[in-house]
């Protein structure tokens, strides 16, 4: 199998101009500034305030709430983060006539795709950053082997391991190209994170926090239609090839000897 990634970028791109994308976007934004706020809520309640002044840390977006509180709703924003993005990925994958709509079967063993979505995004988060620890390449290599994890867990109705197995193999002859979309966040990833400290020097840290989150969503949201993309021409070639090779071939032409 081999990525067409111009074609990818194409479609995914067309795919993320729909009210899906719409979605994706604010779903998104939501789900960052909500998880910053209860996390600077909880930093705040359970950390002595001469001690968060001493390491430079800000009061930016915060939360009406008790540390239990902000913990408790910090818990609930990564469950619901999980569910949505099972949802949005089966509402991605679709034909583009319908991919503002969302399917009927969005929803299925929401629960049980849900955990697993969960486990699996610890598991590679957490290799992705055991490989980081030896010399940068292998983290990298593990996440774009691993790239396609939302898909093949919530697209296919894959368990934890099986999707593993699944987005390795679908990432196998196209790891080059799709290193490329791995680097390319990685890069995003730091300058944010430059440029969110200078923002928060300028004394205006809800702002900056806010700021970040717009400029989060706004690139992960095409990157995301990007990844769906994709997934799906590695997934369909890779089927046309299933297919060629377990149909009988017809012989209705075949003149008899």
């Amino acid at each position: 199998m081999a990525l067409h990634l111009s074609h990818a970028i194409s479609d995914g791109l067309r795919r993320t101009l729909s009210k899906t994308g719409g979605i994706l976007f604010i779903g998104l934004l939501i789900v960052q500034i909500g998880t910053q706020a209860a996390v600077n809520t909880a930093v705040s309640s359970y950390l002595p305030a001469g001690l968060t002044t001493q390491a430079g840390l800000t009061a930016g977006l915060g939360l009406p709430v008790s540390g239990a509180g902000a913990l408790a709703i910090f818990a609930a924003l990564v469950i619901l983060s999980a569910a949505f993005f099972v949802i949005i990925a089966r509402t991605m994958i679709q034909p583009q006539d319908k991919i503002s709509t969302i399917p009927v079967d969005a929803t299925r063993r929401l629960g049980r795709t849900t955990l697993a979505m969960l486990i699996g995004g610890i598991l590679v988060s957490v290799s992705v950053f055991v490989g980081t620890l030896f010399f940068i390449l292998p983290g990298l290599f593990l996440a774009t082997s691993f790239l396609f994890i939302v898909f093949t867990i919530a697209v296919e109705d894959r368990g934890v391991i099986d999707g593993l197995k699944r987005s390795w193999g679908l990432a196998s002859g196209s790891r080059l190209k799709l290193f490329a979309l791995v680097v390319l966040t990685t890069v995003f990833g730091g300058v944010i994170g430059g440029i969110a400290p200078l923002l928060d020097y300028g004394g205006i840290p809800v702002a900056s926090e806010a700021i970040v989150a717009v400029v989060t969503a706004a690139f992960l949201t095409p990157y995301y239609g990007i990844l769906a993309a994709s997934y799906l021409q590695l997934r369909d070639e890779q089927r046309g090839v299933d297919r060629r090779s377990t149909e009988p071939a017809d012989a209705s032409g075949t003149p008899e000897l």
